[in-house]
């Protein structure tokens, strides 16, 4: 796992242990932030699930304003923790290790809105969690998103989940994967 574009180009980053992550291939991350690239600069990002940062990490690479991560699980938090230290960015990186649906959930409105959100939830999550995850996109519209934001939501191409106040802007299929890109609709 690289950077691949930005100021860290080419700087590798801790892979996850285990199989508690899926992170994502180089080849999937450049298509996805070629797509990406126009709406990074100044940005604020959220990595949903972000496991050791790579999505979040290379948005900072790249000179979002600061991106928030969101991560329990202890093993990737603690490589998460030392991509960010060693990329030297701990002043514009927040890590949230709460649970991160219950953290939504209890969340005061934050001073900026996202403007772009991974959610790249456990492929299971599909099956096992489907409500949590429609109340995270409610959520997500309603207070949390930027009017102009975009949701980045990969999963299993075998599988789909309609997330409600969201439109889907663009498909991306890459072997068994999906990247789904979504727009907030007027509530």
């Amino acid at each position: 796992m690289r950077i691949i574009a930005g100021e860290f180009r080419g700087r590798q980053l801790l892979a996850p242990e285990g199989d508690t992550t899926r992170p994502i291939t180089d080849r999937v991350k450049q298509s996805v932030f070629d797509i990406l690239s126009p709406r990074i600069e100044g940005a604020v990002i959220y990595d949903l699930f972000a496991g050791t940062g790579s999505l979040g990490l290379e948005c900072l690479s790249r000179a979002c304003q600061s991106a928030v991560f969101f991560e329990s699980d202890r093993s990737a938090l603690s490589r998460l923790r030392k991509n960010i230290a060693s990329l030297k960015v701990a002043d514009r990186a927040t890590i949230v290790s709460a649970d991160l649906f219950e953290w939504f959930t209890k969340a005061s409105l934050p001073d900026r809105r996202a403007d772009l959100v991974f959610l790249d939830s456990p492929y299971r999550f599909l099956n096992e969690r489907p409500v949590d995850l429609r109340n995270l996109a409610k959520i997500l519209a309603g207070t949390h998103l930027s009017p102009t934001g975009l949701l980045i939501f990969r999963h299993d191409a075998n599988d789909s989940l309609e997330l409600p106040n969201f439109d889907v802007t663009d498909t991306r299929d890459y072997g068994s994967m999906r990247v789904d890109f979504l727009t907030a609709n007027a509530i």
